[in-house]
């Protein structure tokens, strides 16, 4: 359905009474929903698409009413709180309800971003045309999620689908790029779109348990206990904004992949999501709690603070926290002498995260158990979009690029990888290499010992942008399955031949989050991956299956 004014105020049966919001021309509306699937490109140029004022899109939470707007017929809500300010006391705590409130709170702008170093993240240079992030204040202040849905309150139970972001487990926001933007994928779909903020870095997993008793038990794992506390807002809200808590998808990128991996496999998530979608990104196991701890005895060391003082910790600004805490990690590293480089992340203490391999026999009881759709892309860290001259190179000169990390492996490696991929240029082998499937593979082979399905992805679609040097890149997926290609053209070009395929992957995509299988769309058959013949399909123009097409290449790097 198409909104203009006139039908919307038909629709909610008001008449035709306007008001004037903060110099916009609004329509009177009751929290009846308007729903429609079309695209936002279908407005004629004549339509009215924002429907923002008093009675507009007002939705009840447990903490009280929260009023976003109407956009393109999708109702959207930004910055609603689920968690209490993570400041002061609050600290290295497990996540607090927020203050309820009695008057209605405006949702109109995104939250907080978690702490994190900021420095240099703008600088003038073609990553930063190409990813354009979007930062804004930043606070501990920052459980915060947002909401696309296409009706409230209409006793309708569409799919939930929770995107965390990117960025490791140390930066990243819930609208850090354009391609997380949620509006397009819920209009078209017909779901709920739910993205979340939450505590990252040392902020959100140092490890004071050992040093700090009972009070800091849960201090290494508050990032992901934001997480389960943002899911079960989900579980108690989101049917009154059109959703079902009963189908939730947990989908994420890069240290998004990892949460959802790290999610699937906590025991407090089990009943919370119900399927999992990690995209170039994922993990099968937790930081060795031993390591953590002994950071955290070197943070409280480096703050000259003793167990009794332990607590004034939580009074250290944040940024210089962050400063604090990784010169600590560093020194402990360094003095342990360990080439665990994993720094600030989940922590398997046994109790929030499993100790050992994730979805293994001795794990498995405690997860949700869900079924997992993964993919990863061919060039995920592409080395030359600003540097021409790579055009040119050799495989000799590949092999004396991995030399630093594969020492005298380096030559087989480019040569098996040159045998696999005989199509491809050397810059090309090169980037395979540096983008391995070997993680994402052995991923895959553990949570099938779960018995859930494991759908495989390879996405290979290159950008003609850069003189075509941008390739299949680290995040370039994320726009294509949130229908964003346009939105996000600094990755695409925009235009119909992206379109195509975002159209098709989308399609299996919402699949996948209503059943629990991507079949019945316009891809081929989507076989269930196995990890005899490793099964994927691959994403570009020409979309195919294959049995595990780098397996050849990818086993020289595993002996």
């Amino acid at each position: 359905m198409k909104i203009n004014r006139r039908q919307f105020v038909k629709n909610v049966g008001l008449g035709t009474a306007t008001l004037s919001v903060g110099g916009l021309t609004t329509v009177a509306s009751c929290t009846s929903s308007v729903r429609a699937s079309e695209n936002s490109s279908s407005h004629s140029n004549d339509d009215q698409i924002l429907f923002i004022g008093d009675d507009i899109a007002i939705a009840q939470t447990t903490y009280g009413k929260v009023q976003g707007y109407i956009m393109n017929n999708v109702y959207t809500f930004l910055g609603i709180p689920y968690g209490a300010d993570t400041s002061g006391k609050n600290r290295f705590m497990a996540p607090q309800k927020p203050q309820p409130w009695n008057t209605i709170r405006p949702a109109v702008f995104y939250g907080n971003t978690a702490p994190q170093r900021m420095e240099n993240r703008w600088p003038n240079n073609y990553g930063t045309f190409a990813d354009h992030w979007n930062y804004f204040d930043v606070s501990e202040d920052c459980l915060y999620l947002n909401v696309w849905t296409p009706a409230i309150s209409d006793n309708k139970k569409r799919p939930v689908l929770v995107w965390l972001h990117g960025g490791g487990f140390t930066n990243g926001n819930a609208i850090e790029q354009d391609g997380y933007h949620g509006e397009n994928i819920s209009r078209y779909g017909d779901i709920v779109f739910v993205s979340i903020n939450h505590r990252l870095g040392p902020i959100g997993f140092s490890d004071l348990s050992g040093v700090g008793g009972d009070k800091y038990k849960d201090s290494g794992n508050v990032g992901m206990l934001d997480i389960v506390f943002a899911l079960e807002w989900v579980r108690d809200n989101i049917q009154n904004f059109g959703g079902d808590p009963r189908n939730v998808t947990v989908m994420g990128q890069s240290g998004g992949g990892a949460k959802v991996c790290t999610i699937a496999a906590m025991p407090a998530a089990k009943g919370l999501v119900h399927k999992a979608v990690p995209l170039s990104g994922s993990a099968i196991e937790a930081s060795d709690q031993e390591i953590t701890r002994k950071i955290g005895e070197y943070i409280l060391k480096e703050a000259g603070l003793t167990t009794a003082t332990i607590d004034k910790l939580q009074e250290i600004p944040w940024n210089d926290y962050l400063k604090l805490a990784d010169r600590a990690a560093s020194k402990c590293f360094s003095d342990l002498g360990t080439n665990t480089r994993r720094g600030f992340g989940p922590v398997a203490d046994g109790i929030h995260i499993p100790k050992g391999t994730f979805f293994s026999p001795a794990t498995k009881s405690q997860s949700p158990q869900v079924p997992m759709l993964i993919c990863t892309t061919f060039h995920e860290w592409n080395p030359n979009r600003g540097d021409a001259s790579l055009e040119n190179m050799t495989l000799n000169d590949v092999a004396e690029k991995l030399k630093q990390r594969y020492g005298d492996k380096s030559k087989a490696i480019t040569e098996a990888y040159a045998k696999n991929f005989p199509d491809k240029r050397p810059v090309e082998i090169w980037a395979l290499i540096l983008s391995s499937r070997q993680s994402v593979v052995r991923t895959a082979n553990t949570k099938l010992q779960e018995g859930q399905p494991v759908y495989m992805a390879w996405f290979g679609w290159e950008p003609p942008l850069f003189n075509n040097r941008m390739r299949a890149f680290h995040c370039l997926d994320i726009c294509f399955w949130f229908r964003n290609t346009d939105r996000m053209v600094t990755h695409t070009g925009g235009g119909k031949i992206p379109r195509l395929l975002s159209d098709k992957m989308s399609d299996a995509l919402l699949n996948f989050i209503r059943t629990g299988n991507p079949n019945g769309g316009n891809l081929p058959h989507w076989p269930q991956y196995t990890s005899e013949k490793g099964e994927v399909i691959i994403l570009n123009n020409e979309i195919k299956v294959e049995n595990d097409p780098d397996r050849e290449a990818r086993s020289v790097l595993e002996a």
